[in-house]
């Protein structure tokens, strides 16, 4: 694999704007622009004020200048020892680079410190996705852990935050 083109640093306030860009273009591509999923979530273009707290963080990986090519956040839920993966999106240029699994296993790092499981919810096309997230060790269940606000996403899945993978 080359050398990795991309840095990751948690979200600043100037990140804002790219992060929901990012997001946006995502969902398009997926066909999630609509009520039931992220595109939806009010709160899209002020992560660095939601994930500032304890338990709640958010990455985002950039390029040479300084652009937003992707991110992810784990975030509390209302359950007892749960958090979400939450937000992890990737633009195409990003994608195949490694900087999705170096995202993600800084999110599950410090999702351990906190809590005992991870919950994440996704859309049934996002298959690729589907499959990065079972080699993280996450199982896919029926039943939602707790209701969000993302109720158009069919496939979600639960991971122990005890085991290594």
């Amino acid at each position: 694999m080359s050398e990795m083109q991309y840095k990751i640093r948690e979200i600043e306030p100037r990140d804002n704007k790219e992060v929901e860009s990012v997001i946006r273009a995502c969902l398009i591509e997926f066909g999630g622009n609509h009520e039931g999923t992220a595109w939806a979530d009010p709160d899209l273009c002020r992560f660095s004020e939601i994930y500032n707290s304890e338990g709640n963080k958010y990455w985002v990986a950039v390029d040479e200048t300084e652009r937003v090519v992707g991110g992810t956040g784990i975030g509390a839920l209302n359950k007892k020892g749960f958090c979400e993966l939450q937000k992890m999106y990737c633009l195409p240029i990003a994608r195949g680079t490694g900087i999705a699994h170096e995202l993600m296993k800084i999110a599950l790092e410090y999702a351990k410190k906190y809590y005992t499981h991870c919950y994440l919810e996704t859309l049934e096309n996002m298959t690729r996705a589907q499959r990065f997230y079972e080699k993280y060790g996450f199982v896919r269940v029926k039943i939602p852990v707790i209701e969000t606000e993302h109720f158009a996403c069919e496939v979600r899945y639960v991971k122990s935050l005890n085991e290594d993978v």
